[in-house]
């Protein structure tokens, strides 16, 4: 999507955040760290929304829940960042990265279906969505083109998505329509557009590939 490159291009150049990764990188803040503090984050953003849903606490769980994929999502884009600077941009902190998206987004999108906010038929096709579209972007590369990160719905799509719909739950935590088999709440409809958008993903980024080869 749009917003993909989008805010590839808003971290790159964005005068805050590249004055974060300097701050970091004047204190010797290994890239790898970020990457793995990145994924603690997003360990307790899952625990959170799955332990949200049952409780009488739901706002303050789903508002923390939040807050930890915001952390996610900066550190993400920092990691990367802070390497340029430091000039220890190599293939061992690159490889990390990708890693620890995956296993982020698997605990993120984890905690959301096991709380219970979308039937886990529906989870389980937009977890197959979101590792097979990663796949595919990472595939391209293997074969040798270069790494894919278009398509309909990208990773920075992914969080912007589910950060926008745990701020709405915030402001409305009830399904829409009401009743009926499509009934979810903000974030059950998130998921339920990763299962479709994703999967188209990781469609468009197979042909795409295979077009080129």
């Amino acid at each position: 999507m749009v917003l993909d490159s989008l805010l590839r291009a808003f971290v790159d150049n964005c005068g805050f955040v590249r004055t974060t990764a300097r701050f970091f990188a004047a204190r010797g803040i290994s890239p790898n760290f970020l990457s793995l503090l990145s994924f603690f984050f997003a360990l307790l953003a899952g625990v959170f929304f799955f332990l949200s849903r049952k409780s009488t606490s739901l706002t303050l769980l789903l508002l923390l829940a939040g807050v930890f994929v915001c952390l996610n999502a900066l550190l993400d884009g920092l990691d990367g960042l802070v390497a340029r600077e430091i000039g220890n941009a190599n293939k061992k902190g690159d490889f990390l990265d990708h890693v620890v998206d995956r296993y982020s987004d698997m605990f993120i999108i984890g905690g959301i279906v096991f709380g219970g906010y979308v039937s886990w038929e529906i989870g389980i096709i937009a977890i197959v969505g979101v590792l097979l579209s990663s796949y595919m972007g990472t595939q391209a590369q293997a074969v040798g083109l270069n790494r894919m990160y278009g398509g309909l719905l990208g990773r920075a799509d992914r969080i912007v998505l589910i950060i926008g719909a745990t701020f709405l739950m915030l402001a409305y935590p009830y399904q829409f329509p009401a009743s009926g088999p499509l009934s979810f709440s903000f974030l059950g409809w998130a998921i339920f557009i990763f299962a479709l958008l994703c999967n188209a993903t990781a469609f468009q980024r197979f042909v795409y590939t295979w077009r080129r080869l």
